[in-house]
């Protein structure tokens, strides 16, 4: 009577939901990272049925698996994220987000094409590819402990931020790798997209707050949410732009803007669909992260997945203990120094992340929560056919995504603790990460 084949979409997508809601529900009990135990049952999966492979089927492309799961999590996170709390962590913030992956990418393909043999090209590849954090698994631990409000935040606004640049990173690697963009090109093509993708975002998300402030219906301002959320994504990625960028703009001017707008009904609303929206989302595609993996490539690649890891957590050290540790004390440097020729600073201010120096406890927990997910492994899937050695930079990058999740995961708890960073919060009054209840 019905077309099996015709409904194996929906057939995909009620599994996902009832496996990531009975691993959610076991593993609360165990007080073990939900994300991680997706991954894993996704690759029990994967071995049990090699011919269930997300990849090589047409039930879920790469390009559309992004454009599903990456606007509503990002529009999520931003929309709730307060800007009192961003503003003072909004200099790591971007120096995480935009030079960090940058320089993540590029080490990454130094190290791997001198101890691999892989070329130049393919190697930046990889680094883009694997340049993007994903903090599931750590919010996950954060949200057991009194981990700062502001650390928690600079771990998950790092990645929504660095999603959208990697992403951008990866499509002019792979206009490098096939000869169809210089360098040069390639760097103001960079900064020409991550600006008008900026703008663009601004520009809706401002609109849409004009909009809400003349309907007074709950319903509908929730549908205008889930308009300007994938919309926004949708027009970015038509112009050429980042959706990903576009969409974490336009749900922060929205979110900046419309508060004030809407009635408590309308956010009560906005806050609970969109908190559901993450959790779906975010157990569904962890899933299918695992299921997407092809244990074949991972035997193939061992000797470059090493020093695929090797290379992925020097580059982290670097950006985190370099550019965000030194940075930052060479700004309270710089901040004391005006202090003393006529620019006093309060004499309560205690120094903190955009004001002084990161805390080295921070710098040890961000070191460790450099975490990859969903977006490498979407990206390695969305790898062109032809592409020389396709198999060998799928595999790579599996197995740095299966080392972060798997071991950085699952100890991540211990990390945080060990560290002090519970304990080195740099404001007295600030309250424990407010983390939602995902995974």
């Amino acid at each position: 009577m019905h077309d099996l084949a015709a409904l194996a979409p929906l057939w995909l997508l009620v599994a996902l939901l009832a496996a990531s809601v009975a691993v959610a529900i076991l593993t609360r009990r165990w007080n073990l990272p939900t994300s991680v135990v997706l991954v894993v049952v996704g690759l029990v999966i994967a071995l049990a049925l090699p011919t269930l492979h997300v990849s090589s089927a047409d039930l879920v492309r790469p390009e559309l698996l992004l454009a599903i799961v990456l606007p509503g999590l990002v529009f999520e996170a931003a929309f709730r994220t307060d800007l009192a709390t961003i503003r003072p962590a909004a200099p790591a913030i971007l120096m995480l987000g935009i030079p960090g992956v940058v320089v993540v990418a590029g080490i990454v393909a130094i190290l791997l094409s001198a101890t691999t043999g892989i070329s130049p090209g393919e190697a930046f590849l990889v680094g883009s590819m694997v340049a993007a954090t994903d903090p599931a698994a750590v919010l996950a631990t954060f949200r057991h402990l009194p981990v700062p409000a502001r650390l928690g935040t600079l771990v998950e606004m790092e990645s929504l931020v660095n999603d959208g640049t990697g992403i951008v990173l990866f499509a002019l690697a792979l206009d490098l790798l096939a000869g169809q963009a210089s360098l040069g090109g390639a760097l103001v093509s960079f900064v020409v997209v991550v600006v008008g993708s900026t703008l663009l975002g601004a520009a809706l998300g401002w609109g849409a707050v004009r909009l809400v402030g003349r309907i007074d219906e709950h319903v509908v301002e929730l549908t205008i949410t889930i308009v300007l959320a994938y919309g926004t994504y949708l027009v970015a990625e038509t112009l050429g732009g980042s959706g990903v960028i576009a969409t974490l703009v336009a749900a922060g001017a929205f979110g900046a803007g419309a508060r004030g707008a809407l009635t408590d009904r309308s956010l009560a609303a906005i806050d609970d669909v969109w908190e559901l929206v993450a959790f779906l989302l975010t157990a569904s595609v962890f899933l299918l992260v695992g299921v997407s993996i092809v244990p074949g490539t991972l035997v193939h690649a061992v000797g470059p997945i090493v020093w695929g890891v090797v290379a992925t957590l020097v580059a982290r050290a670097v950006v985190v203990y370099g550019l965000v540790g030194g940075g930052s004390r060479l700004f309270d440097r710089a901040r004391r120094s005006r202090s003393t020729v006529g620019d006093p600073v309060a004499a309560d201010e205690t120094p903190g992340p955009g004001l002084g120096p990161v805390p080295m406890a921070w710098l040890h927990v961000l070191f460790w929560a450099g975490l990859r997910g969903a977006v490498s492994v979407a990206l390695a899937l969305s790898l062109p056919p032809d592409l020389p050695n396709r198999e060998l930079l799928q595999g790579i990058t599996f197995g740095i995504v299966l080392f972060t999740l798997l071991v950085q995961g699952t100890t991540v708890n211990a990390v945080v603790r060990r560290s002090g960073a519970l304990a080195t919060d740099p404001r007295p009054d600030a309250a424990p990460a407010a983390t939602p209840e995902r995974l």
